[in-house]
């Protein structure tokens, strides 16, 4: 189907949401309709981020606003469906548009298996009704599921549909790119040269799969890091979790822009507690790259100085492997919570492979080593 008549029986005009690989069809076409508007197209931080900001959008117009997601994304959304939008509180409608990643039968990452398996109960649960939007699906198919939706809507209730893969299409192309030069995987390269044996964390997406083929290609083993495939903007607690336990360690977390700005109330944890072990390294490409390069709001806001405000002793921002280098040495040498922001360019291998190992072998072989410090 293509997007764009979807669009036009939804008939909104507010949309809010977290980007999704599954989804890009529906991304490209607000960006290239709307760009990042206020008024029409917000991503936001996390998807229950969008939920509240989608009430105000009701509370303010009386329409029914469209917030878009990762089914990864469900738990966030659990809050404020219960305890704002449900009819048996303040009965706001949303439409919600989300991406069925691990969709059962169909193969996909292990952190998508299990939160697919229970996509479509979490929204039973939820009191929200929903239809599946897959390759067969016509307009008549959403004509009827909106007529039915629109009902609802006007009793205070939402609804949602669920997008299989490949069931939306878009011809427009988007390219998204900024104007820095440093790529991920060569600032990853740099970093493990700095972190000897020392743990790293790294965050789920493309920067977990370029340090597994790093330490492929250097010949090292992948017992020293934790690369967190799922629960994205929680690497940095993880880091903090083990730093805290294990002070005679000393744990690097590589962290991106937009997992940071998912939960960056742990960095307000992070700097309170001030742990002289950790050293906490975020990639900015101002970008939600690894499901397709749309942007975030990291290239707009000055992330060192919320890390310094934060309480972290020591944070600075580079943009080349000159400054990368001695921020990385400087922060090795010292016993203090330290910040790095790397300013980044968007873009990645299109040859980029993923772990051979399982998460249970990734956990397995880190616990073995870490019960070795």
């Amino acid at each position: 189907m293509k997007v764009e008549e979807l669009i036009k029986e939804i008939g909104a005009d507010f949309y809010t949401g977290v980007p999704d690989s599954q989804l890009k069809a529906l991304c490209n076409y607000l960006m290239n309709t709307y760009g990042i508007d206020k008024n029409h197209h917000v991503i936001a931080a996390n998807e229950g981020n969008c939920t509240a900001l989608a009430a105000g959008y009701h509370l303010a117009t009386g329409k029914v606003p469209v917030v878009y997601m990762q089914n990864s994304g469900e738990g966030n959304i659990i809050n404020p469906v219960a305890s704002l939008l449900n009819d048996a509180v303040y009965a706001i409608p949303v439409l919600f548009i989300i991406g069925w990643r691990g969709e059962p039968g169909v193969h996909d990452e292990p952190q998508h298996v299990y939160q697919g398996k229970v996509t479509c109960k979490l929204l039973e649960d939820m009191d929200i009704a929903y239809s599946v939007i897959d390759k067969e699906t016509d307009i008549d198919d959403i004509c009827a599921s909106m007529k039915e939706y629109r009902e609802l809507f006007a009793q205070g209730k939402s609804a949602a549909f669920v997008v299989k893969k490949g069931a939306l299409s878009y011809d427009e192309k988007v390219i998204y790119k900024n104007d820095y030069e440093m790529s991920r995987e060569e600032i990853i390269r740099h970093i493990v040269k700095y972190t000897d044996d020392d743990i790293i964390v790294s965050t789920t997406g493309k920067a977990s799969r370029e340090l597994f083929e790093i330490r492929e290609a250097n010949g090292q083993d992948h017992s020293r890091d934790f690369l967190t495939v799922g629960s994205m903007g929680h690497s940095s607690s993880i880091a903090m979790g083990i730093a805290i336990n294990k002070p005679q360690a000393r744990v690097w977390c590589i962290d991106g822009d937009g997992a940071v700005l998912m939960h960056m109330g742990s960095m307000a944890l992070m700097g309170s507690n001030k742990l002289t072990n950790m050293i906490h390294i975020v990639i900015n490409n101002g970008a939600h790259e690894t499901v397709g390069g749309m942007n975030t709001v990291a290239d707009d806001i000055d992330l060192t100085g919320v890390a310094k405000a934060c309480g972290y002793p020591n944070a600075v921002c580079v943009d080349s492997y000159e400054d990368l280098n001695k921020a990385l040495e400087e922060a090795k040498n010292k016993k203090e919570l330290s910040f790095i922001e790397v300013k980044c360019a968007i873009g990645a291998r299109d040859d980029l492979g993923r772990p051979t190992t399982t998460a249970r072998e990734n956990k397995e072989a880190l616990m073995s080593y870490i019960a070795k410090l």
